[in-house]
């Protein structure tokens, strides 16, 4: 095993079997936790963050189709997705477990909310949310005819310049208010799903505006934008750094032990020539 470049960031967007679209706890991904803390160890990553899924949504729907075969119970005869409540105490009992087997590594806590801007509330009438680290604001879903949808559903509805452009007018909406979250994460989340069979790739260029005012409005809230490393693009770092950007991190967005920290080597690189620059501590955001 070749061990990653030294000096690389935390992965601070993680999952483990405490996020409902692994499986869960009792699953066959029980054990991820620690599995992911040994293949950092082994691999030389100095920090990470077990960041998991809060999804609070109550009108979800989706095709069944864009569920793999391990979530389909979650999907109800209408379509509506109902994921199973976190399991707060024991995602932190095995993070203490975490701690005490790999004392080497730096191991933070964390959450990814979709839609901090609309279930806020609900977030903290579950649980505390002073007691983790680091706070990711995911946007996944989409309002359509009175419910809300993944852009992956979305794309079958509408037409796919329509999808994207609709994610990106949202952002803005995302981080108007006070909501304690310091990372919003993939801003090409849209991009993910995006029909190039049906269209062709995607030329990001025809949206770059939309991407800038994205960008500015979550500079002016003074967060950090997330370099996901599921894929790499330097318009992504470009952008940010001329829209104002000050402050991003770096996430795998891993779902499993071996995708943690995937393409940090080539992200650092990336970001490193628009000005971004390492923090004191592996698991400090980088900055300009």
């Amino acid at each position: 095993m070749t061990p990653l470049p030294a000096g690389l960031p935390a992965d601070s967007h993680v999952h483990s079997e405490f996020s409902w679209d692994t499986g869960g706890p009792d699953s066959a991904a029980r054990g991820t936790m620690r599995a992911t803390c040994a293949r950092a160890v082994e691999i030389g990553l100095p920090a990470l963050f077990f960041t998991e899924h809060l999804d609070l949504e109550d009108a979800w729907f989706t095709d069944l189709e864009d569920f793999a075969d391990h979530e389909r119970h979650l999907v109800g005869e209408d379509g509506v997705v109902a994921v199973p409540r976190f399991d707060v105490d024991g995602y932190l009992e095995e993070i203490e477990r975490c701690r005490a087997m790999f004392p080497q590594l730096h191991i933070g806590t964390g959450l990814e909310m979709g839609q901090p801007h609309l279930r806020m509330g609900a977030a903290r009438k579950q649980l505390d949310l002073t007691r983790f680290d680091r706070i990711l604001g995911s946007l996944h879903t989409l309002e359509f005819e009175g419910g809300r949808a993944e852009p992956n559903t979305l794309f079958r509805r509408l037409p796919a310049d329509e999808v994207l452009r609709r994610y990106l007018a949202e952002i803005p909406a995302l981080v108007a208010g006070d909501e304690p979250f310091e990372i919003v994460t993939h801003l090409d989340y849209a991009l993910r799903y995006w029909p190039a069979e049906e269209g062709g790739p995607v030329d990001p260029r025809a949206f770059e505006e939309e991407f800038r005012a994205a960008m500015r409005a979550i500079a002016a809230s003074g967060r950090a934008l997330e370099m996901n490393t599921r894929r790499l693009w330097p318009w992504m770092p470009q952008w940010w750094a001329e829209e104002g950007g000050r402050a991003i991190s770096f996430g795998s967005d891993a779902h499993t032990t071996y995708a943690l920290a995937h393409g940090f080597p080539e992200a650092v690189a990336m970001v490193e020539s628009f000005g971004f620059r390492a923090g004191g501590r592996a698991q400090d955001l980088w900055r300009r």
